[in-house]
């Protein structure tokens, strides 16, 4: 079975455009996680413009033992404070990861300026750092995917440095035309990763159109949606939504 973990980054986004905590995000993990979600995932970044680190401490403890939690970011995020009183400040992504404790923490080599996350690590380089950042996070018992594109160097990279997983980048094949062709380097990939006993996550720009295909991908264990979710939630209602994205990763 391939879960989902639905991303709620863009509820927050809404909520944070009003005061107050409409709409209320544990509410909203929730309701997904009762119409069949597996996992809920969050990205919170130093300027919390959509996440918040309360946010995290909040949902660890709302579905704590009902799904998994996933935290994705930059392992090198800082701690930056907060311009609003009402909004704690951000005390660095390693040290809110070790705080809220999730099933498994998504490293993602995104700046601040980033709108999303666009591309996966370069691992070609020194990774002394990275790989005792990883080493860090799996002492405190959480797993560690790394945000990687279909790269078959790169993936043993990922491999040598402790990678428990990788997050295959999913854009290139969401934009293509032709789904079965873009589909091969991805199928290379996860092959790859497979024989280094890597485990594969998917995410970004995955929709109902382009999930039928990609869900064949092999070893396919999850995958995390939220933008496009929150848009068919829009006119489809977030139950019927949820159960949509549900039965489009039925194999």
């Amino acid at each position: 079975m391939i879960a989902l973990s639905v991303n709620i980054n863009k509820i927050a986004l809404i909520r944070n455009s009003r005061e107050g905590n409409n709409p209320d995000l544990v509410n909203y993990a929730l309701r997904c996680i009762e119409y069949g979600a597996q996992g809920i995932t969050v990205h919170p970044r130093p300027d919390q413009r959509h996440i918040r680190a309360s946010d995290c401490l909040s949902l660890k403890q709302a579905i704590s033992g009902n799904v998994e939690f996933n935290i994705e970011g930059n392992p090198l995020a800082p701690p930056t404070p907060s311009n609003r009183s009402d909004v704690s400040d951000y005390p660095g992504f390693l040290e809110l990861v070790a705080q809220s404790k999730p099933e498994q923490c998504t490293l993602v080599p995104d700046s601040d300026q980033q709108l999303t996350s666009d591309h996966g690590f370069n691992l070609l380089g020194d990774n002394g750092q990275l790989q005792e950042q990883i080493h860090e996070l799996k002492r405190i018992g959480t797993r560690v995917s790394l945000f990687m594109d279909p790269d078959i160097e790169q993936i043993s990279k990922a491999a040598e440095i402790g990678a428990d997983r990788i997050e295959l980048y999913t854009g290139p094949y969401a934009w293509a035309e032709d789904f079965e062709s873009a589909l091969a380097p991805y199928e290379l990939a996860a092959q790859h990763a497979q024989s280094l006993g890597l485990g594969i996550n998917a995410g970004h720009d995955l929709n109902l159109d382009n999930l039928p295909v990609f869900k064949r991908l092999s070893g396919l264990q999850e995958v995390s949606i939220g933008h496009a979710l929150t848009i068919d939630s829009l006119e489809m209602g977030l139950e019927a939504a949820t159960k949509a994205y549900l039965r489009a990763l039925v194999l």
